[in-house]
This record gives structure tokens, C-alpha cells and sequence, in this order.
């Protein structure tokens, strides 16, 4: 779930002042290692800074014992369960390592670990030396939480028997297809069936080599104690991190950084580099075809060319094929979420902040419809007159004034997060004054934000998309926008359910470059009371979505703090409100007779559980399993496109500018052609269009 840990860590900004108060009592760390020195001083962090902190006591060490094991063999195939039974000595001493700086739990894993690795390294060479037979009924368990750690070293070895054999069957079957297809073209050769897995033996014996070189020479002990570290932090919740000297370094320089690339960041899981985020406006995000969770199986500099199989890479040996020279093209083959190879081409663009910025458009119809796009809370703090997503979407909201529109879509669909103080702001855009949302300490201090200008930019109706993937500071602007009723809410059965705090505070007390950790120390509460953590928002219009069976929200993450509330602060609800149960009907009416959300959500469902059963061997029923999952796919991805493009078209003020540069231009028309496809984006324009034909709004 790395893809949630990293898009969430920042939620606003405050003086690092804030912190050394609360580290004053810290006591400077006595080990001389470096590794024992970061291990006592992210423990006192925990300990004193943390805003809900666990005990690290018996039972912490046990949860961190068991993690940190299954983190370091998530398929249970390299320690033996006499390791497990060896190391269960430490299962309650890692709460005394942390207080100590003792390092004799993760040297003792770390030294069995390395022998292990060298012991399963020499497996796949013999097993892939010989032609697998796949018409015999065997099956895969895909994932390791089910499964027990060998008793043997003969039940290791079959448990990579059947890995690679699954490994092979992807491959071979795939093979076969091209074939099938090619075969009445009258230049293509048909190789035979031996050959074609002798083929797909090849091809997975480099990339396990591959992996295998990767973890000898990049998996290394800082490596490992890194992920130690993070598995202590994110057990006491998700979002507290440690970045290790390296990472930090990487994460203050990404984040000024350009280059030229498919606007995607990366992560690495389970011998996979998988997609962790799309940019907005980016290559990868105009393609309407990646989405966070694909894994990167293959990179090509061409259509033409065969590419390298990149499964078993670090991301930052993919990232460095997949970045390249302006304009050039790069060839991705994807595994998508649910199972699907998807092989696609994009051009490389130089990606900048401007492709975050909120941005409008024109939504002709029955209703004159202003849209507005905001992919996150951006904040530039640095530069006095740097890019703010309040005043940003103050501009968009004048622009579409100046074009007569009769209500406006807010879509913060996918959006992450950032800046608090920008959330009072643009709240404060659409109501008079009154409180924001509410902050707490650990102590319970509690900090109001509050809209102390009472003039109102924009009075008309007004709607907010949310998703599964809005959270932190986007789940405090619905919140907001819900509470005083002055605006409806359309989304996915509840936004994400964020609602903590992050902060970045250096372990560098004695000079020592050793990495910083992004803490947890307040929560969010709306004004009406409660927390928007684990809850989310749940929106007042539901349109049922493909992930929601995907357990990709906070709470379905190991360790969440808790849901609680506080006193609800007084506020003034907006006097005049739309008359939901009314939209609901209609709504539900159009559902009937167009139920392509419910299907959308049944096919997420059925492909959740299809991906949750253990994987056939048998070449015949991989097969029909493979083919019938491509349908669901493709049905699937039909639905979240509308048949006829929705009329809409840029703002009058902007046209000029999007026309001075060809990038512009270009990834304006991407934008364009994947918002006027969106079946969500059309069903909220229906629901403004009810909104604004209801012969009168309800007065509060």
C-alpha cells in the first residue's frame, strides 16, 4: 500500500518551531552506530511526538517482529520456518532494541536473510533448465499472507517450482495468442509449442537473474534497516515514514526537479514496478489507460523494438529507461490491476507544476455549466508570488462568471491533498465567514481555522466530485462545502478517510546525515464534530465506482488511528439549498434505465475476487481464465467512456494562451478529449442540469 503512504504525507504547512517544542525532552542518543542512533531517536519521537502514540512495549515488538518478516519474504519463499522459530527470541525484545539502539534482532535477520537468498538464487536455474508441463492441474497461491513459511527446504524449492512455472505460463500464453493472430499474415513464422515455451522459459530466467542481481547488489543491510525503521513507524500508523538519508535527499530534489518522462511516479512491489500515482495533463495520465497499481513488465524505446523486462528492476532502473529526451517515444506493456496486459505508446513531455494547476472549462447544454479541475491543494511557500491553489481557483472562478455560467463542478476526484490553509481560502470563496474545520494535538488542544472574510465570490450553485482517492485536505473542503449545505456532493461511496497530519521533522541532531521522519501529530475534525479519519465523506449523490471493493482506503490499511469526535463549533449553513432527496430520485431514475455504474461496480467486484483466487497451472484453464477477465476489462473500460463526447470546450480567456505553444496546446487537447469521454463528469452535469431546472430552492 505504498501508493496511499506516499500520496498523503503532506497536508499544510507549520514552523518547525511547532516540532522542537515537542522534542525538547529528547535525550540526545548515546549509541555511536548510526543505525542505533536513528533507532533510539525515531522510538523518543514516537514516544513524546506522536499524536496518538502507541506503547512501544510486548505487543508493539510483536507486531513490528511479524511485519518486518513478512515485508522482508512477502511470498514466504526464502526464510524457512526454522528461521521463524530461531529469530522468536526477539519477538519481544524489539520494544528494548528500539529504547537501546541494540541492532542484534535485525543483524541476526539480516545475516539468515543473505544465506537464504544465496540458497534460492540456485533454484531457478535447474528448474527452468527443463520444459514445464502444463497440462498438469496445478494451482498458485498468489499471496503470501495465506500461506505458511516452508518446513523443508524440498517444499521451498516446489513453492519457486510453481512460481516459475507461473512466471512461464504468463509468458507462453502469451506467446501463443501473438501467434494465433499472426498466423494468416504471410511474412509471420509459427514456431512450435516447445519452442514458444523454451521461449517464455528464456525470457523468465533473465528476469529472475535480474531480480536475484538486483537484491544482491541493491536490497542491501541500509536497505533493510530502512525498512525496519518504516515498519516501526507504520505501526503506529500509515502515514508516519522514515526517509532514510538517500530517500530525504531524492524527495527535497524531486521536488524542484524537471524532467522529461510519461508523468507517472513509481514504486517498487513484490519484484514489480508498479505505478504509484499518475500526474495530471501528463503523458501517462492523456493516455486514459494507466492507472495507479499497473505494474511495468516491459520498456521499449519503440513500437518496433523488443524492449527490456524490466519485472524484477528497481525503479530507479526503470525510471532511467523510461525517461528520455523531449518529444521522444517510449513503449510501456502493462499489468493492469485486474489481471489485463495492456502495451501502449507514449511521447515524452517535460513535466512541470503547470500540469497540477487547477484549470476550466465550458460545459454547453440545456445549462451553461462552468468545470473546474483541481488535481491538488498546491501550495508554493517558498516564492512570495509562487502558485497558490486558492487564488488559482479564484482566477478560474472569474473567468467563468465573465461567461454567464448558471453552476459550477468542482472536481476533486483523485486529489491527494496539500496545503490547509489554502482549504480555508477557497472555502472561504463560497461562503460569507464562519469556521473551516477544526485541529487537535495530541494534548487535545484544539485550533480552529476559520473564513473571517465575509465577501463571497461566487454565490451560484455548486457541486464537488469526490472519489475513493480524495483525501486529507480535499476530504476538508467537502467536509466544508457538506456542513454548511452549500454545495452537493456527488462521488464514490465515501472519499479516502484521511484525517492526519504529517510533518517532516530531521533526526540530524549530531550533525549526522540520518534522514528525517514524517510524523503523524494532529487530526482533522469537521465543524460539524466528527473526524473525517477512516469515515471519509460520504457523498450526498452516490455513483457507484470499479475500486470499491479494492481495500485501497485508510481504513483498510494495517494500523489506522481511530475514528473519534469533538464538539460540533457553531456555524451558519447556507440559506438556500438544493432539495436532495429530489436529485436522488432522478438520479436513481437515470440508473435504471443507464446502469452503467452499477455494472462498473460489479465488474470491480467480480475482478477483486478472481484476483483473490489462487492462479491455475493448467495451460487449457489459465487460459479461459485469462480471456474472460480481457472481456470484463474491456466491457469494463467501455463504461467509463461515453459513447457520445460531452460539449465541452475552454474558456474564452484561455485560448490564446494554449494556443501560443504547441506543448500547451497538445496537452490541452489530451485534457479535452479524456474530460469530455468521462461517464462521471456526465453524470454530474446531469444532476447540475435537475439542480438547476428544480423550480425552486429550498430555503434553510
Amino acid at each position: 500500500m505504498q501508493l496511499t503512504k506516499r500520496l498523503f504525507l503532506l497536508s499544510g504547512l507549520i514552523f518547525l518551531a511547532i516540532f522542537l517544542t515537542g522534542i525538547t525532552v529528547l535525550k540526545k542518543p548515546t549509541p555511536p552506530d548510526k543505525k542505533e542512533q536513528i533507532m533510539v531517536i525515531i522510538g523518543q519521537i514516537l514516544e513524546q511526538v506522536h499524536f496518538s502514540p502507541k506503547a512501544i512495549d510486548n505487543n508493539f515488538s510483536k507486531i513490528v517482529y511479524k511485519t518486518f518478516l513478512e515485508e522482508l519474504d512477502d511470498n514466504k519463499d526464502i526464510f524457512l520456518a526454522s528461521d521463524i522459530q530461531r529469530l522468536s527470541a526477539y519477538e519481544t525484545t524489539i520494544d528494548d532494541a528500539i529504547h537501546e539502539g541494540s541492532l542484534a534482532f535485525f543483524n541476526d535477520v539480516n545475516d539468515i536473510y543473505q544465506k537464504r537468498l544465496e540458497e534460492v538464487a540456485q533454484y531457478y536455474q535447474p528448474i527452468l533448465a527443463k520444459p514445464f508441463d502444463f497440462s498438469v492441474k496445478e494451482n498458485m497461491e498468489p499471496e503470501g499472507k495465506k500461506l505458511d513459511y516452508c518446513d523443508s527446504e524440498k517444499t521451498r524449492q516446489n513453492r519457486w517450482r510453481l512460481y516459475l512455472k507461473y512466471l512461464t505460463l504468463e509468458r507462453y500464453q502469451n506467446l501463443l495468442e501473438t501467434r494465433e493472430k499472426n498466423k494468416t499474415k504471410a511474412d509471420f513464422v509459427a514456431q512450435a509449442d516447445t519452442t514458444l515455451e523454451r521461449i517464455a522459459r528464456d525470457k523468465v530466467r533473465k528476469v529472475v537473474e535480474r531480480n536475484f542481481d538486483r537484491l544482491r547488489k541493491k536490497f542491501t543491510p541500509d536497505e533493510r534497516f530502512s525498512l525496519l525503521m518504516n515498519t516501526i513507524t507504520n505501526t503506529m500508523d500509515p502515514h508516519t515514514n522514515y526517509f532514510p538519508p538517500v530517500e530525504k535527499r531524492a524527495f527535497n530534489e524531486g521536488m524542484s526537479g524537471r524532467f522529461y518522462g510519461i508523468g507517472a511516479l513509481l514504486r517498487e512491489d513484490n519484484g514489480y514496478v508498479k505505478i504509484s500515482s499518475v500526474s495530471t495533463g501528463g503523458p501517462a495520465w492523456k493516455s486514459g489507460e494507466i492507472q495507479a497499481g499497473d505494474a511495468i513488465i516491459n520498456v521499449a524505446q519503440s513500437e518496433k523494438e523488443p524492449g527490456e523486462d524490466v519485472v524484477g528492476y528497481s525503479t530507479e532502473e526503470a525510471v532511467k529507461l523510461i525517461r528520455g529526451n523531449e518529444g521522444t517515444s517510449v513503449t510501456l506493456t502493462l499489468k493492469k490491476t485486474d489481471g489485463s496486459v495492456k502495451k501502449l505508446t507514449l511521447k515524452r513531455a517535460e513535466l512541470t507544476l503547470e500540469e497540477t494547476f487547477a484549470k476550466s472549462a465550458i460545459i454547453n447544454g440545456a445549462h451553461k455549466i462552468g468545470y473546474i479541475d483541481l488535481p491538488a491543494f498546491y501550495a508554493d511557500f517558498e516564492r512570495p508570488n509562487g502558485a497558490r491553489c486558492a487564488k488559482d481557483v479564484a482566477k478560474e472562478i472569474i473567468k467563468l462568471k465573465a461567461e454567464n455560467v448558471e453552476g459550477i463542478i468542482l472536481d476533486i476526484r483523485d486529489n491527494g491533498g496539500g496545503s490547509l490553509n489554502d482549504v480555508v481560502e477557497m472555502v472561504g470563496l463560497f461562503i460569507k465567514d464562519g469556521p473551516i474545520v477544526q485541529v487537535k494535538d495530541r494534548r487535545g488542544r484544539p485550533q480552529i481555522y476559520e473564513d473571517r472574510d465575509r465577501s463571497v465570490l461566487y454565490e451560484g450553485p455548486l457541486m464537488v466530485m469526490v472519489n475513493e482517492f480524495s483525501a486529507s485536505a480535499s476530504e476538508i473542503f467537502a467536509a466544508a462545502i457538506q456542513d454548511y449545505k452549500r454545495g452537493i456532493i456527488i462521488g464514490s461511496s465515501s472519499t479516502y478517510g484521511k484525517g492526519t497530519v504529517q510533518r517532516p521533522i530531521p533526526l540530524d541532531f549530531n550533525s549526522d546525515d540520518l534522514g528525517s521522519i514524517h510524523l503523524t501529530f494532529q487530526k482533522y475534525y469537521r465543524i460539524n464534530g466528527g473526524s473525517t479519519q477512516l469515515k471519509g465523506v460520504i457523498p450526498d449523490l452516490v455513483l457507484p465506482g470499479y475500486y470499491e471493493d479494492r481495500k485501497l482506503r485508510e481504513k483498510d490499511e494495517p494500523f489506522p488511528l481511530s475514528w473519534d469526535e469533538q464538539p460540533k463549533l457553531p456555524f451558519n449553513p447556507w440559506p438556500m439549498q438544493f432539495d436532495i432527496p429530489e436529485l436522488k430520485k432522478k438520479q436513481e431514475i437515470r440508473q435504471k434505465a443507464d446502469n452503467r455504474f452499477v455494472q462498473i461496480s460489479q465488474n470491480g467486484k467480480w475482478v477483486s475476487k478472481e484476483n483473490e483466487k489462487q492462479h491455475s497451472l493448467e495451460l487449457k484453464q489459465f487460459s479461459l481464465e485469462a480471456q474472460e477477465l480481457e472481456k470484463k476489462v474491456a466491457a469494463t473500460r467501455s463504461l467509463f467512456q461515453l459513447p457520445n463526447p460531452l460539449p465541452i470546450v475552454n474558456v474564452a480567456a484561455d485560448v490564446e494562451r494554449i494556443n501560443s505553444d504547441n506543448i500547451r496546446k497538445d496537452r490541452n487537447e489530451g485534457w479535452l478529449k479524456f474530460t469530455k469521454t468521462d461517464a462521471y463528469l456526465g453524470e454530474a452535469i446531469n444532476v447540475m442540469h435537475d439542480a438547476l431546472q428544480q423550480k425552486s430552492l429550498v430555503k434553510n
